[in-house]
């Protein structure tokens, strides 16, 4: 079958759609954190244990999510990807309906072990597409739209949850109001399931399409143990837990730190929406970095990214008002081209293999279930401190970039995976 097939585009808008699907629904728990928080009277650190619970399944699911692929092929563990992000979309509903939040937790859970599969078979199933030449474009651009649907989810998930029940302005609220925004959550995540629901059934039908487009590697070896002996897959490893966890914990206390009244004043809904502008950053940053990258070497702009992302935390938390509201925004931008640069970072310099270094630093990214539970607790005592969580999460991640600038690859050209 032809590189530039219409078999192959068609399937590679298929598999672009499901980045925007993982991005949108990655991103609807930032809104989801003040609403549960207000409806099960909760602390700032325990409403974080959404993020908890979702990234958690990285850890968990990403090395039996690898020999699923291996064994079932790409389409068949897309399928049972989106079949089991479906069934978690119900049981929040049944966790909703019961009002229990342990419920709300185990529900995500189930959500973030699909996308983790999903993750697993779509990354490489992108890259193979089309023409192996134009595989980095291929990557850059399911990437962005990805990023699309980090932008969309936190202001439509504003707008559906943070709107009238507990949010309605009462200083006490009823259970009556409660049953409304629980109703608001459900309607969130029927839209969610419906999106998932549309997928699966394209994914059904083109099964057959997929499969003849890329036939299935069953050679893949998902231990991670040859990285384990490896120093610099260590390093990545390490690097990514921090990266996901700083960009993770910066969206959970958003909301929050945007709705105080020495920065902006604006209401949870609100605040919500504008977080929006933190992945929007995020998009335009991929953009502008993958042009970068062809005039400047990684690892330098991975040390730039880095320091300047530590920088503007600092702003934020010497600062408020615009300023300070500003300064965590644009912290979005920096954040922008760190996963890819630091997985292509360690997979050049790794002495393990790439399938091995691959899977190490996929189960890293459990650090978004970690890092957000401590800046929420920092948060619960002062909104404005809970940044210093992600400011030394980049000053520990510009070592790793300035020790690898002054370190020679040993593997160029190495594939380069995307978040």
């Amino acid at each position: 079958m032809s590189s530039n097939s219409p078999e192959h585009r068609a399937a590679f808008i298929g598999v672009t759609t499901l980045f925007f699907a993982w991005g949108f629904i990655t991103a609807m728990i930032d809104p989801l954190i003040p609403a549960v928080r207000a409806i099960f009277t909760l602390t700032t650190a325990e409403s974080t244990l959404t993020q908890s619970a979702f990234f958690l399944s990285y850890a968990i699911v990403s090395l039996p999510a690898a020999a699923l692929v291996a064994r079932r092929g790409y389409a068949a563990s897309i399928l049972y990807a989106l079949v089991g992000m479906f069934a978690g979309c119900m049981l929040m509903l049944v966790a909703t309906h019961l009002a229990r939040y342990t419920l709300v937790l185990i529900a995500l859970f189930v959500i973030g072990a699909g996308i983790t599969v999903l993750q697993v078979a779509a990354n490489p199933l992108a890259a193979a597409l089309g023409n192996p030449a134009r595989s980095h474009f291929r990557l850059t651009l399911s990437q962005a739209f990805n990023s699309l649907g980090t932008v969309v989810a936190p202001f439509l998930g504003a707008m559906l949850m943070l709107r009238g029940g507990v949010f309605a302005g009462e200083a006490t609220h009823s259970t009556a109001m409660r049953d409304a925004s629980l109703r608001n959550v459900d309607l969130s995540f029927l839209v969610i399931a419906g999106l998932i629901a549309i997928l699966a059934v394209f994914v059904a039908i083109s099964r057959q399409r997929l499969s003849a487009a890329v036939p299935q590697d069953r050679a893949a070896n998902a231990s991670v143990l040859p990285a384990l002996r490896s120093g610099w897959a260590l390093l990545g490893g390490a690097a990514i837990f921090l990266y996901v966890g700083a960009e993770v914990s910066i969206g959970s206390v958003m909301i929050f730190y945007l709705n105080q009244p020495s920065v902006l004043d604006l209401s949870l809904a609100r605040a919500g929406q504008l977080l929006s502008l933190y992945w929007l950053g995020a998009m335009v940053g991929r953009f502008a970095g993958s042009a970068l990258l062809t005039r400047m070497p990684a690892a330098h702009l991975t040390l730039a990214a880095t320091l300047t992302a530590a920088l503007l935390c600092a702003i934020v938390m010497s600062s408020g008002g615009w300023l300070g509201a500003g300064a965590a925004i644009a912290i979005g931008i920096c954040n922008s081209i760190l996963f890819p640069t630091i997985f292509t970072l360690t997979l050049e310099r790794s002495s393990a293999g790439p399938a091995a270094t691959s899977g190490l630093l996929c189960m890293a990214i459990v650090g978004g279930a970690v890092l957000p539970r401590i800046a929420g607790a920092i948060a619960d005592r002062n909104i404005d401190a809970a940044f210093a969580v992600p400011a030394v999460a980049y000053a520990m991640i510009a070592i790793f970039a300035y020790a690898a600038k002054n370190a020679r690859p040993l593997h160029l050209g190495a594939a380069r995976p995307t978040h």
